[in-house]
């Protein structure tokens, strides 16, 4: 049962106080930006999160509507993507609301917004933990042990976040001041100064960058040095905020007990300031800073002399940073500059998750003796520069051996306002839109890492869905839709197989009574197929879904590829697999009069029932249900693919029994939408007295990748004991 998480109620009463202080300017300027929305629509929450992370979106109609007017499009912008990429999820009208389930996410804090038709942004009103620079944004945690040092700590017992302001080249400015648990005014502590990035504020690093929740539980699990942190939006030698903070607190005023990071520009700026100004700080780090040539003037003796702790940080190849560390890594090693390196965050480019993980690292080595100075856990070696094909001189998409893919397009759409590619690399196969970036006359971006597995997308140039001309796969019932293989271990069995090691897929048309009309099938026969053996072949008739037709299983299950694998590795029954067209107004006729008799003229295949099969997926698995009903004992195995059973009315129990060897059913998790009437059905079936396997819950949505796995499982389970 999911529970609620609109995390700002959740929080102790100091976090509410916390996040009040902070961002009073900003709801302010939200209040401006935001048309009143109805009262009743705030105290339904529009997003729910479950225990296991899958966080389910219910947007009320009226309530878009009231904010920005009529909409034909409603997604939720945040950072779900791979390496915790800002992607777009599209939400699907059902009734009166916009809903969707999207999981399961990893522990970790997301943020997020609800757009209308890609431009008219909406801050959830049920949901109080937002970003003060970003006055339509929402947070929310998903917890878990990879988070526990992002949760509140136990109320009382984490430090305070207290404003100070100060005056600065005739201005007034102001900063965020952490102090430890236990703070006493009598005791000197050393100071950190955190930077944000480029354009972004001071309070990104409590509202995104959990800054607090990190020191709170570093510091009672005294994990850090007590020290001071100092969050500002000012430049990395701020002289005047540096003289109030010793004013205001009691800290260290020499630099051996003086700190610098930041994040972006800010990571620059500490940059700067250890290798420009070595006598200010004596701890510097960088979270995917920009500075690349900063070395080649750098005095590495009075550097090394005054520099403690020089630690650089960097995300994958999704991160501008990326080709920039390898240029500073090489500079400061040729200036013999000593410094440290934390190794290439496998899992996050330049975003709020991998500076939380820095900041993680970064703290507990300020301002007292460590032994550990290596990359943190998991973390690897820079590659050289990551440096995609020129635009124009390769098929995209471009493939990494390690799961970056670049994306380009022709030129044939520079005048596009957005592009975006919508593929199904969401947690476990869901779709996500990732935007692109104009590059001179063309748009290109780089995604990743993605696992090892067959991915389908389309790009969306200005919201209208457009093929990848650029890439020669098709799928034919969508035409829009490409494909492409990220090779590995967990994708073997999806793979081609060695050239004429496989079996055939070849078409048969036949002639339809019930549609009046010549139809097509396809039927992969296994390598070494016989037309003249003595035993005619066991055959397995496998339907696809609605929408589909007898080509998808091919050219979008990888079915060819999957059965091929199986019987190379002695896994599967030497077997005939009819693919036919389910698109049809009697199923039931269709096969038994029309299919089969023209799969067996024309195959060396069987007509005992118990050497007959039958599955589908979603109506297909329909279908076969249908037919089991109908027609109980006419095959003895059996399987439906995220369908429901349906009715119990007229339906022989007994007989379904006597004739079925094997009753197997799949569904994907919560995040199919047939999830609840299948499990419905498991609780009719079982009424009936049916006897069947349910192999779990596969992990995924209504798509290709539950039902990839789902005949992977099967088809070594058909004509055998």
């Amino acid at each position: 049962m999911p529970f609620l998480v609109y995390h700002g109620r959740s929080r102790p009463q100091g976090g509410r106080r916390l996040t009040a202080v902070i961002a009073a300017g900003a709801m302010v300027i939200a209040a401006m930006l935001l048309a009143p929305l109805p009262t009743a629509a705030a105290d339904t929450p529009w997003l729910t999160v479950s225990a296991d992370g899958y966080a389910s979106f219910s947007v009320p109609v009226a309530s878009v509507e009231a904010a920005v007017g009529q909409v034909s499009q409603v997604v939720i912008e945040g950072n779900f993507g791979p390496s915790s990429a800002w992607a777009e999820f599209g939400l699907t009208r059902r009734g009166d609301a916009w809903s969707g389930v999207l999981g399961p996410l990893a522990p970790g804090l997301y943020s997020y917004q609800v757009t209308g038709d890609g431009t008219k942004g909406v801050k959830d009103p049920t949901n109080d933990a937002g970003v003060a620079s970003k006055p339509l944004w929402s947070t929310f945690f998903v917890a878990g042990d990879a988070a526990r040092l992002l949760a509140d700590a136990p109320e009382g017992q984490g430090g305070k976040v207290e404003t100070l302001t100060y005056r600065a080249k005739r201005q007034e400015r102001s900063a965020l001041v952490w102090t430890p648990p236990g703070y006493r005014g009598h005791k000197t502590y050393p100071v950190l100064f955190l930077r944000p990035g480029d354009g972004a504020s001071a309070t990104d690093w409590l509202d995104l960058g959990r800054a607090k929740q990190i020191l709170d539980n570093l510091s009672i699990q005294r994990a850090m040095a007590p020290m001071v942190v100092v969050i500002s939006d000012g430049p990395g030698d701020d002289k005047d905020l540096r003289r109030a903070v010793a004013d205001r607190y009691r800290v260290h005023r020499d630099p051996a007990h003086q700190a610098i990071a930041g994040v972006a520009e800010g990571g620059t700026q500490a940059l700067r300031a250890a290798l420009t100004r070595p006598h200010q700080y004596a701890y510097a780090g960088s979270f995917s800073g920009l500075l690349s040539d900063g070395a080649g003037r750098a005095d590495a003796n009075e550097i090394n002399r005054h520099v403690k702790l020089l630690r650089l940080y960097t995300g994958n190849v999704t991160d501008p940073a990326y080709n920039v560390a390898n240029r500073l890594t090489k500079a400061l090693d040729r200036a013999h500059v000593a410094y440290e390196f934390d190794g290439v965050n496998p899992d996050a480019g330049a975003n709020w998750n991998a500076w939380q993980e820095n900041l993680i690292d970064f703290v507990p080595r300020l301002f007292r003796r460590v032994s550990d100075h290596g990359p943190s856990d998991g973390h690897g070696r820079l590659k050289g520069e990551f440096n995609p094909p020129a635009p124009g001189t390769t098929p995209t998409p471009f493939v990494t051996e390690d799961g970056f893919v670049t994306f380009e397009t022709t030129t044939d759409f520079q005048n596009a306002q957005q592009v975006t590619v919508w593929a199904n690399w969401a947690p476990n196969g869901s779709w996500l839109r990732i935007p692109l970036t104009r590059t001179g006359d063309r748009w290109r971006g780089t995604v990743g890492p993605l696992d090892p597995w067959f991915y389908y997308y389309r790009l969306m140039v200005d919201r209208v869905a457009v093929k990848d001309a650029s890439n020669p796969t098709k799928v034919t019932t969508e035409p829009t839709w490409s494909t492409f293989l990220v090779p590995g271990d967990e994708a073997r069995l999806l793979t081609d197989v060695p050239a004429g090691q496989g079996g055939k897929v070849e078409s048969l048309t036949y002639r339809s009574s019930v549609a009046n009309q010549d139809r097509t099938a396809l039927v992969w026969t296994p390598p070494g197929y016989d037309p003249d053996r003595a035993e005619p072949y066991p055959v397995f008739y496998l339907q696809h879904g609605g929408g589909q037709n007898y080509t998808d299983w091919v050219e979008m299950g990888r079915a060819k590829q999957i059965l091929d694998h199986h019987f190379l590795d002695g896994n599967l029954a030497p077997m005939a697999v009819v693919m036919g067209n389910g698109n049809v107004s009697d199923f039931n006729k269709e096969l038994l009069e029309n299919l089969a008799p023209a799969a067996r003229a024309r195959y060396n295949i069987s007509s005992d029932p118990s050497q007959q099969a039958l599955a589908g997926l979603s109506m297909g698995g329909g279908q076969t249900f249908g037919m089991l009903k109908a027609h109980p004992g006419q095959f003895a195995y059996v399987a439906a693919f995220s369908a429901g059973f349906g009715s119990a009315a007229g339906v022989d129990a007994e007989a379904i029994n006597r004739g079925t060897k094997l009753l197997r059913l799949y569904v994907g998790d919560r995040t199919d939408f047939v999830y609840p009437s299948f499990m419905t059905s498991l609780t009719t079936m079982t009424d009936l007295g049916i006897r069947y396997e349910f192999d779990g819950v596969t992990p995924g949505p209504h798509g290709w990748d539950v039902w990839q796995k789902n005949l992977i499982d099967l088809a070594p389970r058909l004509f055998k004991r």
